[in-house]
C-alpha cells in the first residue's frame, strides 16, 4: 500500500495574534511543522503545540525561517552562512526544550517560506542549514523539494533527506514552485486540491502552472494551515486518500 505523510505548518501566531487552527489541524495531521519563534510563533504558543502533538501522536518538526516576524519570513533576505548555520541551531533547540517538556522530541526540520526556496539553488544558503542542522542533531530529517540543492547537500552530509510535495501551490514545469507573487502561484479550489494530493500520493504527478504533467515524488504532502477553510480542506483530502488506498502515516 502506498503511504504519504501529511504535515502542516501549525503554532503560526505570536502573542494575541493567532493565524492558523493548531487544535483542530493537530486531529488530521500526522507531522506538525512548528514556527520556532523568527517567522512567526513565541515560547508559549510553541510550548502549546508541543503539547497538543504530542497528546495526539502528531510527529514535531522544526519550521525554520529568516529572522523576519514582520515579513513573515516570507522575505528575500541576505544572511551571512555563520550567522544563518547558528540562527537554524537556535531555532531547533528552542522547540526541542518544549517538545522534551511535552515527552516528545523534534523529529525533522523543514525551511519555511523565503528560505526554502532560496536553498532550492542556492549552494551557499543551503549549505548553512545544513550546517544548523547538524549543529543542532546530525541525526535529523531535513524535509524539502526533491531535486533541490538543500536535500542533496543533506545526503551528503549523513542527513536523510525526505521529499515534499505541495497539493495547494501550482509548480513550474522544472517542479519548482510558481513564486507566491504570480498569479494562480496558491492553488484554492478544494476539489482541485483533493484531487492533486491523490495524485501525487499514487503516482507522484502533478500538472504544472504551463498544463504539463511532471512527477513530483514525494514522501510528505503539505498542507498550509493559514488557508481559509485549512482544516475542512484537510480533512478531505485525508479521507480521500485513504478511500483511494493510500496509508497516511508520519515519515519520522
Amino acid at each position: 500500500m502506498t503511504a504519504i505523510d501529511l504535515n502542516a505548518d501549525l503554532g503560526e501566531g505570536f502573542g494575541r495574534w493567532h493565524l492558523t487552527d493548531d487544535d483542530q489541524l493537530l486531529s488530521v495531521v500526522t507531522s506538525a511543522n512548528v514556527a520556532c519563534g523568527f517567522h512567526a510563533g513565541d515560547a508559549a504558543t510553541m510550548r502549546r503545540v508541543c503539547e497538543r502533538a504530542a497528546e495526539r501522536g502528531v510527529t514535531i518538526g522544526a519550521q525554520v525561517s529568516y529572522r523576519d516576524l514582520a515579513g513573515f519570513g516570507r522575505r528575500a533576505m541576505d544572511v551571512p552562512p555563520a550567522e544563518l548555520a547558528a540562527e537554524v541551531a537556535y531555532q531547533i533547540g528552542a522547540l526541542e526544550v518544549f517538545a522534551r517538556a511535552a515527552g516528545a522530541r523534534v523529529a525533522y526540520v523543514k525551511p519555511h517560506g523565503a528560505l526554502y526556496n532560496r536553498v532550492v539553488h542556492d549552494e551557499e544558503q543551503a549549505g548553512a542549514v545544513i550546517e544548523g542542522v547538524r549543529l543542532a542533531d546530525a541525526s535529523l530529517p531535513v524535509l524539502g523539494l526533491p531535486g533541490s540543492r538543500l536535500l542533496e547537500l543533506a545526503t551528503e552530509a549523513g542527513l536523510p533527506a525526505v521529499t515534499e510535495a505541495f497539493a495547494d501551490r501550482a509548480y513550474t514545469d522544472e517542479g519548482t514552485l510558481v513564486p507566491r507573487g504570480h498569479e494562480g502561484a496558491v492553488v484554492t479550489d478544494p476539489d482541485a486540491v483533493v484531487e492533486r494530493s491523490v495524485s501525487l500520493a499514487r503516482s507522484g504527478a502533478v500538472i504544472a502552472h504551463s498544463g504539463a504533467r511532471i512527477q513530483v515524488r514525494a514522501r510528505s504532502l503539505c498542507l498550509h494551515g493559514d488557508t481559509p477553510g485549512a482544516v475542512g480542506l484537510a480533512r478531505r483530502v485525508r479521507e480521500r486518500l485513504a478511500a483511494a488506498g493510500v496509508r497516511v502515516e508520519a515519515f519520522a
